[in-house]
């Protein structure tokens, strides 16, 4: 499926009022962890991407908005701070009149950024090995 938006601005710009304001809490604060991070549209939704890889998505729709770092053991990480929010495996859901404290967006993004490096690091590893070089 191709989206319709081609950039964030243009998926917020065809949000409700009150969804645009939690959203761009969300992309600010990701910005100020990674201020390098490329914004891109992928799955029709607002991403980050950083170093080549995606970072977080997030989105909002009818009744409630998502933040995705993508990984279960970040999710998990957070379980204590996340108990007043939704979750599932790579997804966490909220309310616009609760939405997630930029404080934790943070610390969620910080780990997602060290689990995406980790994983560059293995896969490093990993080809090093495999191929003696």
């Amino acid at each position: 499926m191709i989206s319709p938006v081609k950039n964030i601005d243009d998926y917020l710009a065809i949000q409700p009022e009150k969804v645009v304001v939690a959203l761009e809490k969300i992309r600010q604060t990701v910005l100020t962890v990674v201020p390098k991070a490329e914004e891109v549209i992928s799955y029709g939704i607002p991403a980050f991407k950083y170093e080549g890889r995606i970072l977080v998505y997030f989105a909002g729709f009818k009744n409630h908005c998502s933040f995705f770092p993508g990984s279960k053991s970040v999710i998990l990480k957070f379980k204590n701070e996340l108990k007043p929010y939704k979750t599932s495996a790579g997804t966490i859901s909220f309310i616009v009149e609760k939405p997630l404290p930029a404080s934790l967006v943070k610390k969620i993004v910080k780990a997602k950024l060290k689990e995406n490096q980790d994983k560059l690091k293995n896969k490093q590893l990993n080809k090093k090995q495999f191929t003696g070089v």
